[in-house]
């Protein structure tokens, strides 16, 4: 008889506040405005989420160039736009909701008020992702300088230091890893203005808080998210520094390693902060159809934040 698979489930996990609100400007505005509505870039990383508002009459577009009705509206996804996008919009004559993350759009606020206060402003992120893109189109080309990892910090050396110098992150990031980019910072920066609260964002670290917690007691760990799902690539990584070497991703295209079941005791679940919870009860139920399980789940915060919708919607 296979000894019960005990599961380890992750709490917080899936949905933030900022995912919620920016699923439900989509649904709200395809109510007020009827169909269709456009909306530039993946309104989250995740390709369920996408497909169920294309079924609901959103069309996704990746530029205001590729709008091909101008008299719909348009919306921004939760990772935020260059201040160029709204403008673009503006000229078209484009009626637009921004659904950028309250927690995306506090960093942008930081970079302009460093930028009026005259700083060298350093950014840690990864290159090209959508929300870095963003914050770094909050300000004139070059004022921000990207840097993404410890040996980054290396090639700072030709920033004014007749300038102070301050830092901001990604809302998404390894918490461990930027700790560990912010020490170098510091070193070499001893003056180095931090954020007054932490950039990245509450629900990116409660989520691998869980995932850190579960991580050494499993012998298999599930990330449910997307590719381009910063914060659910982040979860694999933490599961896998935190003791659990066979983590993996489970995107739409990967397939649950049943063979590999069969030999293991435990396993962690958790999933990204824009993968549905369908997703998790999905995969528990097809583990269920293999193994006889156990269920704990594992909390290590309450997240009680919600963020008020654009007052055009309300």
């Amino acid at each position: 008889m296979t000894k019960n698979l005990k599961i380890y489930l992750a709490s917080p996990r899936g949905f933030c506040a900022g995912v919620k609100r920016a699923i439900e400007i989509v649904e709200k505005s395809l109510k007020k405005y009827g169909k269709p509505v456009y909306v530039r870039h993946e309104i989250v990383h995740n390709k369920q989420v996408v497909e169920g508002l294309k079924q609901k009459g959103a069309i996704f577009v990746e530029e205001l160039s590729d709008i091909k009705d101008n008299t719909r509206p348009v919306i921004f996804s939760a990772h935020g736009v260059p201040k160029s996008v709204p403008q673009e919009a503006k000229r078209k004559n484009l009626s637009f909701v921004d659904a950028t993350c309250p927690l995306v759009s506090k960093v942008h606020r930081e970079s302009e008020q460093l930028y009026k206060n005259g700083y060298n402003i350093i950014l840690i992120g990864h290159e090209n992702h959508p929300e870095v893109v963003g914050t770094m189109g909050q300000l004139p080309i070059n004022s921000i300088k990207l840097i993404e990892t410890v040996a980054d910090v290396r090639s700072l050396n030709e920033l004014s230091f007749s300038k102070p110098v301050a830092y901001i992150t990604q809302t998404t990031l390894s918490v461990d890893d930027t700790a560990e980019i912010i020490e170098k910072l510091k070193e070499k920066f001893p003056d180095i203005k931090q954020p007054i609260k932490e950039d990245i964002c509450y629900a990116t670290t409660n989520r691998q808080k869980a995932v850190k917690e579960i991580a050494p007691k499993c012998d298999m760990f599930f990330v449910i998210g997307s590719r381009n799902s910063s914060n659910s690539v982040r979860l694999v990584e933490v599961a896998k520094k935190a003791g659990c070497e066979k983590s993996m991703l489970m995107h739409t295209e990967q397939k649950i390693p049943i063979n590999e079941l069969n030999g293991i005791n435990t396993i962690g679940i958790s999933s990204g902060a824009s993968a549905p919870d369908q997703l998790v009860q999905s995969l528990l139920e097809e583990i269920k159809k293999n193994r006889e399980v156990s269920i704990e789940e594992v909390i290590v915060a309450e997240e009680k934040v919600i963020f008020k919708l654009p007052k055009e919607l309300n």
